[in-house]
């Protein structure tokens, strides 16, 4: 079985799902939506067996090139069956372009970072058909193994079209200036690239750190771009987290991280005259201070409202420095979320969504999120219900770990 997919990167280690972003999208072609149908279907006859679905994929994919076995963890019982859900939950969204093409631009360059060459999306198209097909038995028909052929074209050619675009470095270096702990499980770290990454405010990039090679993980920038090209992030320790937890416990400066190219479309535009609405949980704050941190830097701006939540006073780490922003700011109001609070003045009691929502649906405004991807949906939804408009609200949900 052959891909017929041209020059550049694969889809590998940790992908991420795309994010609705239009509430009234352009309508796939009957065809394309006839072979979605197909593949949801037969997923859902596989999904019971991801674990052993998984154990095949790897098995054929190293068997088929085995250089791709350099781009995963060691321990490969850290990646599980990310990859293969990543694929399939993407490959579901050949019916969404407007949605699925923006994310995949942004993913083939990603991918640049792991030194890949275009036999490699080959085989991982083979190898996951081969594992579904193996698990599907009569239900992996000719129609079924088409559906899904087609699909996983699309999405490779568009991911290696974009990364054979690319004219930017395929990742970064940068060494670590500073490792600050604010609270036991939180640390700020400054890093300085060899070169300056061209990221905008509020976007992420992926980062992997020497104690924890090929693990990466995503992080929000928590300042707008410098002159001298630094960068601060912001890295809670999550359970069960491999990288977030070697970061904020054994970090120190002097180590050399590897960043990748900016994704991300969280952003505000100043001329749009829209009034802007943030909602930001734990360090989810960190690329909506970015913004602020971009917006400061002008004379006028909309006028910004930022809820920032967590379960205590103690979550909300950058309230203080957030506070003197919006002092020396009068376009910007913080008002600060607890959910367990009674003993924190100041403080509105409750859920991010509830907060938020108790003042309507904010008409008008373009509606940044970002936190946990619980948080998120939890969020969103609670905002669509209470009559937000989809096309208002802006979110990247990536990994956490």
């Amino acid at each position: 079985m052959r891909f017929p997919i041209s020059d550049s990167q694969p889809v590998t280690a940790d992908a991420v799902s795309p994010v609705p972003r239009s509430s009234a999208p352009r309508e796939a072609p009957p065809a394309v939506t006839a072979m979605v149908r197909l593949i949801r279907d037969t997923w859902a006859k596989s999904e019971p067996f991801i674990p052993e679905i998984s154990q095949f994929f790897y098995g054929m994919l190293f068997t088929l090139a085995p250089a791709t076995r350099d781009f995963f963890p060691i321990n490969m019982e850290v990646q599980r069956g990310r990859l293969v859900r990543a694929l399939v939950h993407i490959v579901q969204m050949v019916d969404r372009p407007d949605d699925l093409v923006p994310f995949l631009t942004q993913l083939g360059r990603d991918h640049r970072k792991f030194g890949v060459i275009p036999r490699h999306y080959e085989a991982v198209g083979t190898a996951l058909l081969a594992s579904l097909k193996n698990h599907l038995g009569p239900d992996w028909t000719p129609e079924v193994e088409r559906a899904w052929a087609e699909a996983f074209t699309i999405v490779a050619r568009a991911m290696q079209e974009a990364a054979a675009a690319d004219v930017n470095p395929a990742s970064w270096s940068a060494t670590v200036l500073e490792h600050r702990r604010l609270t036991w499980d939180l640390a700020l770290v400054r890093v300085q690239p060899e070169f300056p990454v061209p990221y905008q405010p509020g976007q992420y990039m992926s980062v992997e750190v020497p104690q924890r090679p090929r693990l990466w993980r995503y992080l929000s920038p928590a300042n707008a771009p410098r002159e001298d090209g630094g960068i601060e992030f912001h890295v809670r320790a999550v359970d069960g987290g491999w990288v977030s937890r070697a970061i904020v416990s054994h970090t120190q400066p002097g180590d050399v991280w590897r960043l990748g190219p900016p994704l991300g479309r969280l952003a505000v535009d100043r001329t749009d005259g829209r009034d802007v609405l943030m909602i930001a949980g734990g360090t989810g704050v960190a690329p909506l201070r970015a913004i602020l941190d971009d917006l400061a830097q002008w004379g006028e701006n909309p006028k910004v409202q930022l809820f920032y939540g967590g379960p205590s006073r103690e979550d909300l780490y950058d309230l203080d420095e957030l506070r003197a922003l919006a002092a020396t700011n009068p376009w910007l109001t913080v008002t600060p979320v607890v959910e367990h609070g009674d003993e924190a003045p100041g403080c509105v009691q409750g859920t991010l969504a509830e907060a938020v929502t108790q003042q309507g649906s904010w008409p008008g405004h373009r509606i940044l999120v970002a936190g946990s991807p619980a948080m998120i949906r939890a969020t969103v939804s609670r905002m669509l219900v209470a009559g937000s408009a989809l096309d208002q609200i802006a979110y990247d949900p990536f990994t956490i770990d």
